[in-house]
Parts: C-alpha cells; structure tokens; sequence
C-alpha cells in the first residue's frame, strides 16, 4: 500500500521510537515535564519568539490562539478556502464565538489590498475585526507557499489598522524549505504562529503556538479550559523534538516527489495540472470526465491511497515515508486506472 492521503499518516521511524523510550517525563499541566519545556523553548528558538505552548493538535494551537487575540461577537479576516474556516468544525464560532469575514485569495495567497478591502468601517452594527489570519503553506492552495513580500505588505497594513496577525504554519516547515527562507523571517510579521510536528516532519502527534511571553501564559490558560493540559506529555513531545531536530532538511525529498509525480499526471489524458503549481509535497489534480471518488476507489483498489477533494478533485500528499520507487510504482498505478476510464 502507498499512502499518499496526507503527511498526517506518517508513522514514527525507529530512530524516534527510541526517543519517545526515553523520555524523560514529568507532569506538564504543572509546568514540570522536561521533555515538553525543551520542544517548546526548541521551537520558539526557531521561530525567533519569545515562548511556545506545546498542543494536541493543530486545530487546537489555532483556536487557541484565535480565543487569545479576540472576544466574542468579534471578527476575524481569512481565506475563503483557509484550514481555519474550511476544517476546524465551526470552531471559531463554537468556542469563541467570532465571524469569519472571508477572502477569495489566488490559492489562498491574498494581497494586501484585499486585506484592505475586507476592513469594515467603524459602525456600531458591525463586528470589531480584530485579526487576520493566514496559511502558509496553504492546504487547499495545493501546498501554495507565500512570498515573504507578500507577508511583509499583508502585515504593514495590518499594523495600519491595529490588527493581530496569526499564522496558521502547520507547514511552516515546507514554506521555509520551498523558499529558502528560514522560519523566523516568517514569524517575526506575526502575533502568534501555529507550527505542527505531525505532518511533514512525521512525529505521532501534536502542534505547538508561539508568541509573546504574555500571549503564551494566556494560552496556557485558554488550553487547560478547552481540555487540552497534557500530564506527562513528555512521551509524545519525545518525538516531536526528534522530528524537529532530524527531519527538517529532508522535506526537499518531499517536495521531489511530488513534482516527479505532477509532471507525469501532467501528460496523462484527462487529467488537468499544471506542474509549477506545485510548490512543496501537496499535488491536486483535476479529472473533469470522472468522478473523483470513483478515481480514488480503484486507485485503492490497485495499492495506491488518495483523497477526494472535490467533485472532479484528487490530492496526493507526499510523506517521508512514499519513496521515489513509491512514486513510481503510483504513477503507473494511475496511468493503468486513468487509461482504463
């Protein structure tokens, strides 16, 4: 079986088993866990931020952080297609009781000037925007990677207006090995940055939010009310730190692969891609003569795994553990099911 669902299904290699054996360990939610304290102080070194918070999950570091910088009945500025909106189950309404004013940005990437469009004048029957948030890379952008111009002109104008900034960077990681840009030119435009050590780096589980000092004693706070304190989570931070320290530079393996992968459904007849659109280790095609569910069955069928996205739409995740004979052998997997249709 290859498994290009999502960089979410990688499991931990040997290497990392061992570090999870020996974590050492202690009880988190009282600020003891040794483990946990190293990966957090590890990834705000990275980010260049003064403080991290370590979390079960990207969906919580998100709407931790959202329930930070806002109050309820406020709004919050995203893309239309945004993992904030599109993924999290209503949870900026749910728990922190926000509207999503949306943005219809070119595979999730918005300009400035749309950031300034979205901006509500000052009336007592709108909601107060209070932050806006963006991806990077993008997920329904096909793994879409900002320019740091870009960043730069988004967050000038959103200093103009006196809003927060959050970064959904659940692939930072992929951003920075994209582009050459290091993690912390990224992060010092934002409030907050949600970073996740279970994709692309491949540990079992969670994400992290960091900030300032204060946000982070905030978020702590905000965590333990939505269920989130973690007693000796030193076991699976164990991972996450191997993750970050070891599998960081190997992304661009990742992001070959998935090229290799593009330009081949590229020449297939009744596919719909453009290669350079694909960025990192996320490729979407399209197959406007078949359903794509009925694609993603007999893919199955044959070995290989993938999502639907959409009517017409396939995604394939590229992961440390899909191989370049994976990538192969997939292809002409795809070839034999797309030539048969």
């Amino acid at each position: 079986m290859i498994d290009l669902r999502s960089d979410t299904t990688t499991r931990p290699t040997q290497a990392m088993r061992q570090a999870i054996a020996n974590a050492e360990v202690g009880d988190d939610v009282l600020g003891d866990d040794p483990t946990v304290k190293r990966l957090e102080e590890r990834t705000a070194e990275i980010l260049g931020l003064e403080a991290a918070l370590y979390m079960a999950s990207g969906t919580m570091s998100n709407q931790v952080a959202l329930r930070c910088h806002t109050q309820p009945g406020d709004e919050i500025i995203v893309d239309a297609n945004a993992h904030i909106y599109y993924y999290e189950a209503g949870a900026p309404a749910a728990l922190s009781g926000l509207m999503c004013r949306l943005v219809n940005g070119v595979r999730g990437i918005f300009s400035a000037e749309d950031l300034r469009q979205a901006l509500r004048s000052t009336d007592v029957h709108f909601p107060t925007t209070r932050l806006a948030c963006l991806e990077n890379t993008h997920t329904r952008g096909g793994g879409a990677v900002w320019p740091l111009d870009k960043v730069a002109a988004v967050a000038a104008v959103a200093r103009e207006y006196n809003l927060k900034l959050h970064l959904d960077g659940a692939r930072l990681w992929n951003a920075s090995a994209a582009a050459g840009v290091a993690e912390r030119e990224y992060a010092k435009y934002f409030d907050s940055v949600s970073v996740c050590f279970s994709k692309g780096l491949g540990a079992p589980v969670g994400s992290a939010l960091a900030g300032s000092k204060d946000l982070i004693a905030r978020a702590r706070r905000v965590r333990k009310q939505f269920g989130g304190g973690m007693r000796q989570a030193g076991i699976i931070a164990a991972g996450a730190l191997y993750a970050l320290e070891h599998h960081r530079e190997r992304l661009r393996e990742d992001h070959a692969h998935a090229r290799l992968l593009a330009e081949a459904l590229a020449n297939m007849p009744g596919v719909q891609l453009d290669p350079r659109e694909v960025e990192t280790n996320i490729v979407v095609f399209r197959t406007p003569s078949l359903a794509a569910a009925d694609v993603v069955t007999r893919l199955r069928r044959e070995g290989v795994w993938m999502l639907a996205t959409g009517p017409h739409s396939v995604r394939a995740v590229t992961s440390l553990e899909v191989s370049r004979p994976d990538i192969q052998a997939a292809t002409r997997v795809l070839a034999a099911v797309l030539g048969a249709s």
